[in-house]
């Protein structure tokens, strides 16, 4: 076994030699959408197209957290979002069962990128740790115009590089190999967006 990996490496080293610097790969790709495209428009499409429920405004809240009695919500979410009658549970670290326990959560985002209608999670401010959007079956994320970005090379540098990610595309789902659809497999069934 070694000796076909120490085979390999050499191969490696002998085609390496005298190679020089490798070329720089060009970066001529889209970086942005042209002026005139609504990229808020284009993200409620693209959410509506992944099954994800788009609500306006701040008073939507209660109606996106419809039948949910207990919603778990970062600790830092700005009070102004707390609408409805439902009890907000401030994540403290909850463990896993509690969080199962809950019906909802509530937290905001770091972007949103319009052309694939993708919203962005990195832990930052109102958007709490990685597990309590992925553990409860249903999550209701704040989105603010200013956070909405026409392509994905606008929303990287919006986010914190160092911290967990959470890539969100409508409601998680899967096929498995007969494309039969299952939801709810990587993360909440039910996605809802209330854009400010």
């Amino acid at each position: 076994m070694s000796g076909a990996r120490e085979e390999i490496l050499a191969r490696m080293r002998r085609a390496l030699e005298g190679a020089g610097e490798a070329p720089v790969p060009p970066r001529e790709y889209r970086r942005a959408l042209d002026a005139g495209v609504d990229i808020t428009a284009m993200l409620i499409d693209r959410l509506v197209d992944y099954k994800a429920n788009v609500h306006h405004g701040l008073a939507s809240i209660p109606a996106a957290l419809a039948g949910a009695k207990r919603v778990v919500v970062p600790a830092d979410l700005p009070s102004e979002w707390r609408l409805g009658g439902a009890e907000f549970v401030a994540d403290e670290g909850l463990s896993t069962a509690e969080l199962d326990g809950m019906d909802a959560v509530l937290t905001g985002c770091a972007a949103a990128v319009a052309v694939s209608g993708t919203i962005m999670l990195d832990t930052g401010a109102a958007q709490g740790r990685r597990a309590i959007t992925l553990v409860p079956d249903h999550h209701v994320v704040v989105v603010r115009a200013e956070q909405i970005v026409g392509h994905l090379a606008q929303a990287l540098p919006m986010l914190d590089r160092t911290a967990p990610q959470t890539w969100i595309s409508g409601p998680s789902a899967t096929s498995d190999i007969e494309l039969q659809r299952v939801e709810g497999v990587h993360g909440p069934r039910r996605l809802e967006v209330v854009l400010l």
